[in-house]
This record gives structure tokens, sequence and C-alpha cells, in this order.
């Protein structure tokens, strides 16, 4: 018995090694049992409500996309003036699923940062900002998320380009961001990432309501490193937080966007551009 106790600890500290130092939150998130619904072949919509994560109640929707068969049909929708909801942009473009985008001006609409869409510029940076230093980057040969600090000139030839942050995840390292209430306070976040297996990861947390808090953007950094993101970007949050899937519901959105301060699918609020795979 004294020989084999020594064993049973050994085996026993063998399986429980990968749990140690990992925190409840990581643990919650990695053995969550997802709400799962197939979209189609190769895209995946997931949904869970945590009681406790990061000590309070969130509810998170993301979809995964498998990039190996939609890397051609990843888009990006923009007008350079005129705003819509989420849900009626991707119903224009017939989209099966979709993630609203950048910032944008609310008083007089269109991006306040750089967006390309087919080769044509839609918005140039209105302002150089700290918030705004990543790039998304979509071509029929690669969807990429990089920093901005190369600038414009470096990604000349990329036909698909949407400029927003802060960039919170590259090369599968957390990106260290400044202390300041966007950054620190909880608020609905949306969010894309891409991870090393080749798939694309569109993200909302809900919040600003009992029943989610949202999320602070390290807080939200961590989950996507959670989820296997390799490379990921904030996208704009609070009540323009909206993720879309065609069908799910009476407007296709099924997280619960913030604007009418109810736990539904019906505080769109109006945005410049969205994210989208195109049927």
């Amino acid at each position: 018995m004294k020989k084999i106790l020594p064993l049973l600890l050994i085996t026993y500290l063998w399986f429980i090694q990968p749990t140690l130092g990992q925190s409840p939150d990581s643990i919650a998130l990695v053995t969550k049992a997802w709400n799962t619904t197939r979209i189609d072949k190769g895209i995946v919509w997931k949904h869970g409500h945590f009681e406790q994560l990061f000590g309070s109640q969130q509810d998170i929707n993301f979809i995964e996309i498998n990039l190996r068969k939609y890397r051609k049909k990843i888009r990006i929708a923009a007008d350079s003036v005129r705003l819509d909801s989420t849900s009626r942009i991707a119903g224009a473009h017939n989209a099966i699923v979709a993630i609203n985008g950048g910032f944008f001006d609310v008083k007089n609409g269109g991006s306040v940062d750089f967006v390309k869409v087919d080769g044509a510029i839609i918005n140039r940076t209105r302002k150089q900002t700290d918030r705004a230093d990543a790039v998304l980057l979509v071509s029929r040969r690669k969807t990429a998320i990089k920093s901005a600090e190369a600038g414009d000139e470096e990604y000349a030839n990329i036909p698909n380009i949407l400029l927003s942050g802060p960039l919170l995840i590259q090369d599968g390292a957390a990106v260290i961001l400044g202390s300041n209430p966007f950054n620190d306070n909880r608020h609905p976040r949306s969010a894309i990432a891409t991870t090393a297996d080749r798939r694309l990861i569109l993200i909302v947390v809900d919040g600003r309501n009992r029943l989610s808090a949202g999320m602070s953007l390290p807080e939200l950094a961590k989950v996507l490193r959670w989820l296997g993101a390799d490379d990921a970007m904030n996208l704009d949050g609070g009540g323009s937080s909206t993720l879309y899937v065609k069908a799910a519901t009476e407007t296709g959105v099924v997280n619960h966007p913030s604007d009418n301060k109810q736990f539904d699918h019906l505080g769109q609020r109006r945005v410049a551009n969205i994210i989208y795979v195109a049927d």
C-alpha cells in the first residue's frame, strides 16, 4: 500500500495538471455546454448564459466560420453617409450571418475610421485615435487581423479594409491595453477574431442589463483567448453590438441589443457598416 499511494498521487497530479493555475472563469467558459446551432456546413452559432463569469451574469453569442470553406464569402458592407440597422444591412446583402462593424458618426453618418470595400474607399479616417489601432483585411485569398501601425500604404492592394480597435490579441498574446474608461468599464461588446486552425469568430457580449453585465476589454480578450483566438480586434460596442443570423428570429438578431433597455432582440442602433458572410 505504501508503494501504491505515491503512484496514485503522481497519477492524480498528472491528470489535474492542465487545470492547475486556471481561473474558475476560464474553466467555466471552456467547459460550457453551449447551445449550438448549425447554420450551414462550416458555420456554427453558439449561445451561452453564465450566472457567474467575472463575478456577474453574462450572455454571450458567437459564430464560428470555417475559413477554408467561406474564405471567399467574407464581406464588408458600408455606406459613406447613411446609417441603418445591422439586420437591415445584412438582409439587403443576403447575408447568412453578420456583425456590426466599426465606429461611426452618429449625427452625420459614415465611419469615422478608414473603410474600403471592393477596392473603393468609403470613408477616410477623420481623426487618428489610440482606440482605432487594428485593421481587418479581407481578400479572396485571406482574412486577417493586424496592427494598423503600418498605415494605409502597406495595404493598398487589399480590396477590403476596416479600421477599428483596439487590437486585443496578436499572434496568440493579449495586447497590453491602456487604462481608461472605454477599456476598463463594462459595456456590451462586439469583436472579431481569427484562429490558428483557420476559423473566424464573430462575438457579441450583451450588457447594460441585470441579465448581462457586459465586459471590459481585458475581460473580452480573455474570453477570446479561451475560445482559441490567435488574432482579435474590438469593434464598435455599446448600443451598436448586434449579431445577426438569417431567419433565426423575426429580425435575424440573436443577441440583445441595449438601445431599447429591454432584454430582447429589438433594440438595434443604426450603424455605418457591417462584416458578414455572403449567401
